[in-house]
């Protein structure tokens, strides 16, 4: 699997804005520490899950690595080979209609083909929310083609198969989004940068995936976290405006 570049920036300076590696230990803005974000875990203080399908990364205020800045990404896939996942917060500025017509008026706005990341940028994934559980049985007239849950909930999110005519299901479907490439690690490296602190590991919600409000939801989601990450969600995104 092709991995993107890594995410850890370099060493600060006293009187330098940059965050240096490690926010959890030594990360600086601007000549203030925050060392109080130290004793915060990745996970919230809970074990590490097995599998992170359907969980979270979400930046931390360390990353400067233009592909994950400030990025929130659904993981899709999470094993021994490595992890896959796609960005779900930047919209890519290409419309859907233009590569995938038959999904047009199913994409939820902006219907647009979302960066997913910096690997594989001709793969095209699909993901969608489906109006009740029920439609997400196997055997169900409403259940996608290539269906594969990834976010439970009473309207719960999975990927679907972009190749087949979503006409026959289409009635189930309360919101799409379709991606270009993803966001891939390799085995054990992904883990790396949690415990290095490049990410928060938080639980998505069923609204995260296809929101309306795409560009908004690394403070959405820090937010409702509380405490700590609440106030990280504060964090402005150019640190020399703190």
């Amino acid at each position: 699997m092709a991995v993107p570049d890594g995410l850890t920036g370099p060493a600060v300076t006293p009187e330098g804005s940059r965050v240096c590696r490690g926010p959890m230990r030594c990360a600086i803005i601007w000549g203030v520490p925050i060392d109080p974000f130290s004793e915060f875990d990745p996970y919230g203080g809970a074990p590490a899950p097995d599998s992170l399908v359907g969980f979270l990364l979400v930046a931390t205020p360390a990353v400067d690595d233009p592909n994950f800045r400030r990025r929130v990404i659904l993981l899709l896939d999470h094993g021994f080979p490595g992890a896959l996942g796609v960005a779900i917060d930047r919209p890519g500025g290409v419309d859907v209609d233009q590569l995938l017509p038959k999904w047009e008026g199913l994409a939820t706005a902006p219907a647009e083909l979302f960066d997913g990341g910096p690997v594989a940028r001709n793969s095209l994934i699909g993901l969608v929310r489906l109006g009740a559980r029920s439609d997400a049985e196997a055997g169900s007239a409403g259940c996608p083609v290539g269906w594969r849950l990834l976010v439970e909930g009473d309207r719960p999110v999975g990927t679907v198969d972009l190749n087949a005519d979503p006409a026959p299901f289409a009635g189930s479907l309360i919101g799409a989004r379709l991606f270009r490439g993803y966001a891939g690690w390799e085995s054990g490296q992904l883990e790396d940068e949690i415990d290095e602190g490049s990410w928060y590991v938080v639980p998505a919600e069923a609204r995260d995936p296809i929101s309306a409000d795409p560009e908004g939801l690394w403070r959405r989601v820090l937010k409702r976290q509380g405490g700590a990450l609440a106030l990280v969600s504060t964090f402005p995104a150019d640190p020399t405006t703190n």
